[in-house]
């Protein structure tokens, strides 16, 4: 271990490869999305299209972050923009975030089932007292 600066410590650990790089976060919707931020603005365009100012408001985000977080859910698809006037209107493209969907239904099927499982024993713990 190395010391860094007063009280902190660094450790290489050999995790990261110089050959190996990371997805951008712009490359694709599941990439897009592991930001929770930008999952949270997906939450709150998918009632209703919205202007930035909301979204600022709602999230209480900072205007560039909640921008710089669209741009991104736009480039891959995930919201589509249009203009009015002087403002841009977000709103969620439902065909785009399907991919996401169909795969975490994988998932909630196997919950599902977990749950099932926990259900029946409860159910059987109740019978025999």
């Amino acid at each position: 271990m190395r010391k860094i600066g007063k009280g902190l410590t660094y450790a290489y650990i050999g995790m990261y490869y110089s050959s190996m790089a990371r997805a951008a976060t712009t490359s694709d919707a599941f990439n897009a999305v592991a930001e929770p931020r930008r999952r949270d603005i997906l939450n709150y365009l998918a009632l209703r299209e919205r202007p930035v100012g909301d979204i600022v408001a709602a999230l209480e985000m900072e205007q560039p972050s909640v921008s710089k977080h669209l741009r991104v859910l736009k480039d891959v698809g995930l919201v589509r923009a249009r203009r009015e006037g002087r403002q841009m209107l977000y709103r969620v493209n439902a065909e785009a975030i399907r991919p996401l969907h169909e795969w975490a239904s994988t998932f909630e099927r196997l919950w599902r089932h977990q749950l099932l499982k926990v259900k029946e024993r409860a159910e059987e713990k109740v019978k025999k007292v």
